[in-house]
């Protein structure tokens, strides 16, 4: 899930980052390796489809609370990170907030589709 107001290369830099996170997660979600018909190799994709929602910071924050409620295991980013240049500054800003304080710009998970619908419910089609 992203939040509704990112500008659009904000949007797919948190999508691409979160993403790594459920891959991280869950590495047999990866595929096999892709080849052409000219022999070349590329890189191997999810084999599951990915769905990107989209939702204010207040449904946001409610999202995250269910997952924590459900011990369904997330990764997220708040905004914040948008100031940093790498991964320790991004894990730095990230521990100085909770989720009562967060300003989250993202969230994503991956549970039993039921679970998920649950948790996100309030969160609309990304456009």
């Amino acid at each position: 899930m992203l939040r509704d107001d990112l500008a659009p290369w904000q949007g797919l830099n948190v999508t691409a980052f979160l993403m790594s996170g459920v891959v991280a997660q869950s590495p047999a979600i990866i595929g096999e390796p892709y080849r052409d018909a000219a022999g070349n190799v590329y890189n191997p994709l999810s084999v599951q489809p990915v769905v990107v929602l989209s939702a204010d910071q207040e449904t946001l924050g409610t999202i995250h609370r269910r997952a924590l409620e459900r011990a369904v295991t997330t990764s997220a980013y708040v905004e914040e990170m948008f100031a940093t240049g790498h991964d320790a500054a991004n894990r730095e800003v990230f521990s100085r907030f909770s989720p009562d304080n967060a300003k989250l710009v993202g969230i994503a998970l991956r549970a039993d589709k039921k679970i998920v619908d649950k948790i996100t419910r309030g969160a609309r089609m990304h456009a």
